[in-house]
């Protein structure tokens, strides 16, 4: 009598039979671990932000551009032309101050573009668009995506120094000739610090502030932030401001961190007095440290909340 064989099952949708092999496209994601996990979702993250950023230079340029070659355009080329120029009223001033202006104007970029970049989208994120929400469905913890917005941020700071330096210091009136020296190790080394600074600055900014109190933002921290911050004059100079014997304002203002961004740009680009480099670059990781703590743990408030 013959064997009665059974005829072979039907395959179970979504069960993998015994001794066979995963399918090479499964292989991957089923050996990722969360760390391989994480890092391509911040890449893809930051990828994103850089893609949609390339789609609106046409808007980031003009925006980038255009304050810092006001203020430069207005002071150094205007004022001279005009018979107003600024610079103290001695021989050589206008060019003294044009020296000055040049570092600062770069390093008030970079703080702007880190506020406009960072927290301005993020006011909006939590408070309209809600783009925010898919963020966080990405597979990776909640303090990475804060820190894939500051990335960002940095990246377009960078780009922003790299766009206005060479403004700053071409437009000028004749015979007012900036005077610039270009110390490379100071100035690679910079960088990376005030853009992440600011960027971070800008997260703390971007989570504790909502679409209603943007005005707020504006008044009464980012204008006393510029015009407090060393742009139009070298931190040394406020030494003569005193009470007494006491320099009140150069000793406020050392709470402001873009006093030692444009002092740092100072001492990067010209050969005007500047504060210590020993004191900028502990004061500037400082700072980063203190952003980060502060903008991470509001962001995880207002998305865990």
């Amino acid at each position: 009598m013959a064997a009665v064989t059974a005829p072979p099952s039907a395959p179970v949708p979504g069960v993998r039979p015994v001794g066979s092999e995963p399918a090479p496209e499964l292989g991957s994601e089923i050996g990722r671990t969360a760390a391989r996990a994480s890092r391509s979702a911040f890449a893809a993250l930051l990828l994103r932000d850089l893609r949609v950023l390339i789609k609106n230079l046409k808007e980031f340029i003009p925006r980038t551009v255009i304050q810092p070659l006001l203020l430069v355009f207005v002071f150094l080329y205007v004022f001279p032309k005009i018979g107003q120029g600024i610079g103290g009223g001695r021989a050589g001033g206008e060019s003294v101050f044009a020296t000055i202006l040049v570092a600062g104007v770069v390093g008030l970029s970079i703080m702007f573009q880190g506020i406009q970049a960072v927290a301005l989208p993020m006011v909006q994120e939590f408070g309209y668009t809600k783009e925010i929400e898919d963020r966080v469905l990405a597979p990776l913890p909640v303090s990475l995506v804060a820190l894939g917005k500051v990335t960002a941020g940095a990246v377009q700071g960078l780009i922003a120094a790299c766009v206005v330096f060479p403004i700053a210091a071409v437009v000028h009136a004749s015979g007012v000739d900036p005077h610039l020296t270009v110390h490379w190790l100071i100035l690679i080394t910079l960088i990376p610090l005030a853009c992440v600074a600011c960027a971070s600055l800008g997260l703390t900014l971007g989570t504790r502030f909502d679409p209603r109190t943007v005005p707020m933002l504006f008044g009464f921290i980012v204008l006393p932030m510029v015009f407090l911050g060393g742009t139009y004059y070298a931190w040394t100079a406020l030494h003569s401001v005193q009470i007494g014997s006491f320099s009140w304002l150069q000793t406020l203002v050392l709470v402001n961190p873009l006093v030692y961004i444009t002092e740092g740009f100072r001492a990067a680009l010209t050969p005007s007095p500047h504060m210590h480099l020993y004191v900028i670059y502990p004061v500037l990781v400082g700072f980063i440290i203190l952003f980060l703590q502060l903008g991470i743990g509001g962001f995880k408030k207002r998305v865990l909340s």
